[in-house]
This record gives structure tokens, C-alpha cells and sequence, in this order.
């Protein structure tokens, strides 16, 4: 099994292979992903990054706090995302 960790505060210019390189220092990573915003393909700060369930605890404890080109990255379990959200996203794409 695999979880997907949640990783806030990343530096802007960060890219995925870059994201992938500093978590493979500590643990195998399955996929991660920086997310950017759909209109100007800039970061938005924060990716995820998924590693196998047994390896997530080590992680997070690890990387949670360190620093990355200047600023303190935060490293936690991926929370689902709650209806809510989802409908509060869907109603700013429509006034737009």
C-alpha cells in the first residue's frame, strides 16, 4: 500500500523531478507531483508526494520543518478532499 503525503510552503521554482530528488533522499518515491495554477502554469506552493505506507511515518518525521532554498517546508499525511471544497472550487470557476 502507498500514501500520499502533502507537502506545503515549497520553494516557487521548485519542479517535480526536484521534488522527487529530496524525498528520494530519505525513502523510494512512487510519484510526486508540484501543483500549479491552470492559468499561468506557476507553482502554487505545495505538491504531493506519494511513498509506500510502511516508509510515510519516517518521512514526514524527516523532511517535516527542514529547510528548502530558504524556507521551511511543512510534510504531512495527504487529507482528503471534503465535499465542501470541491463545491467552493466549482463555484469560483463559474463566476470567472
Amino acid at each position: 500500500m502507498t500514501k500520499t503525503l502533502f507537502v506545503g510552503n515549497l520553494p516557487w521554482s521548485v519542479t517535480d523531478d526536484e521534488l522527487t530528488q529530496k524525498f528520494q533522499e530519505v525513502a523510494a518515491v512512487i510519484s510526486a507531483r508540484v501543483i500549479t495554477d491552470r492559468n499561468t502554469g506557476k507553482s502554487r506552493g505545495f505538491g504531493f508526494v506519494e511513498v509506500s505506507e510502511d516508509l510515510a511515518e519516517s518521512v514526514i518525521r524527516a523532511l517535516d520543518q527542514s529547510e528548502w532554498e530558504g524556507r521551511v517546508i511543512r510534510v504531512s499525511e495527504a487529507q482528503p478532499r471534503t465535499q465542501n471544497s470541491e463545491r467552493r472550487g466549482a463555484y469560483q470557476r463559474r463566476r470567472f
